[in-house]
């Protein structure tokens, strides 16, 4: 059995995932593993607002629409939280660099995990996803397209410069 058969996230509504698990006990490993998870997520964060700041430094200006994949994403609201975060932070730093109108006008967001993965948590989850974005006191509408991209993140997944921002937590 290959390496990345064994570690992948979970899928979230069959009933071995681990987003429903099918035993009651097992709410509370569930809920400790998404805290650990998350508490990782946010240790790092430091790691990847200055991956997010060299990207814009980097970049004098910005197609219409900012590609964001996420490699290996969550099952939940990890994921959501992550690009949530990413997109506020390029937001930020366009708004200090260059002002609001040099900002992307629309995200494209890749999630990826393997084939064998359900998504349907994460797909429940959107409408209020999409909501949050838009109502956090914000002057422009950020228009967000997310997909999901099966597969490995061992070999290739995308064309070449198609991706702007690539995040991976573990």
């Amino acid at each position: 059995m290959a390496l990345y058969d064994i570690l992948h996230m979970n899928g979230g509504g069959g009933g071995s995932a681990l987003a429903t698990p099918p035993i009651h006990s097992l709410k509370y490993i569930y809920m400790c593993y998404l805290m650990l998870q998350k508490t990782g997520i946010s240790k790092s964060k430091h790691v990847l607002d200055e991956a997010i700041k060299d990207t814009i430094t980097d970049n004098d200006g910005f197609r219409k629409c900012f590609k964001i994949a996420d490699l290996g994403c969550s099952s939940g609201t990890n994921s959501l939280f992550v690009i949530s975060h990413i997109i506020e932070q390029i937001e930020e730093i366009c708004k200090e660099k260059n002002g609001s109108s040099h900002s992307p006008n629309e995200y494209q967001v890749f999630l990826n995990d393997l084939h064998g993965n359900e998504f349907n948590t994460l797909f429940n989850l959107l409408p209020n996803f999409y909501d949050t974005l838009n109502n956090d006191n914000n002057q422009s509408k950020k228009l967000c397209f997310i997909s999901v991209l099966p597969g490995s993140f061992y070999g290739r997944l995308f064309p070449s410069n198609s991706l702007d921002f690539v995040h991976s937590s573990y």
